[in-house]
């Protein structure tokens, strides 16, 4: 970091696009010199687009530093870049007979196969943080260290979008993430609709 920024106690990687799409997401929502200030705000350089594993505590201070610099809009802006990802990751991560496979089961067995694919691929997007699976009725995530959690009582709306996404797109076209605290963790439940 270079001036600005957050004290974060996380010296673990997270994938580029927790970074990277929220980028994208405060150009085309807000404009490049309000992104510029929430990066200055996070003490960060703007990552290459071609950036591999990113240091996670520069992630969560750009996370942290929308909360600062638009308060009001921080959340809905965080579930637009979580959405993002999801999106860059089904369609460069997630091989199209994988898409396939999955849609094609019914939702429960979808739901395990996916669950085992985020679960396997969980390094990326919660770095030193734990990812487990806590329940299947309702499935249940937990990630606890989460190195993108807001703190201060603010949901953890990135993560919860990155699933809504996924499972909407390949298991429950109507799941819904919630997402809370639970003591030091965020933990989200997913439903096959918003019951």
């Amino acid at each position: 970091m270079d001036g600005g920024g957050f004290p974060v106690a996380t010296t673990g990687r997270i994938g580029p696009n927790a970074i990277l799409q929220l980028i994208r997401v405060l150009d085309q929502c807000e404009g490049r010199a309000v992104r510029d200030r929430v990066m200055a705000v996070a003490g960060v350089a703007v990552p290459p687009d071609a950036a591999g594993m990113w240091p996670e505590a520069e992630c969560r201070s750009v996370h942290l530093a929308v909360h600062v610099v638009l308060p009001e809009r921080a959340e809905g802006l965080l579930r637009l870049a979580g959405t993002a990802t999801a999106d860059y990751v089904l369609a460069h991560r997630i091989p199209q007979a994988a898409h396939l496979a999955i849609r094609a089961l019914p939702g429960v067995l979808g739901a395990r196969v996916l669950t085992a694919a985020i679960a396997r691929n969980a390094w990326t997007f919660v770095g030193s943080g734990r990812f487990a699976v806590a329940g299947w009725r309702p499935l249940t995530f937990v990630v606890e260290g989460n190195p993108l959690d807001p703190g201060e009582g603010r949901a953890c709306v990135w993560h919860a979008a990155v699933f809504e996404r996924l499972f909407r797109r390949l298991v429950w076209p109507s799941a819904m993430v919630a997402d809370k605290r639970d003591g030091r963790a965020c933990r989200f439940t997913i439903r096959p609709t918003g019951v």
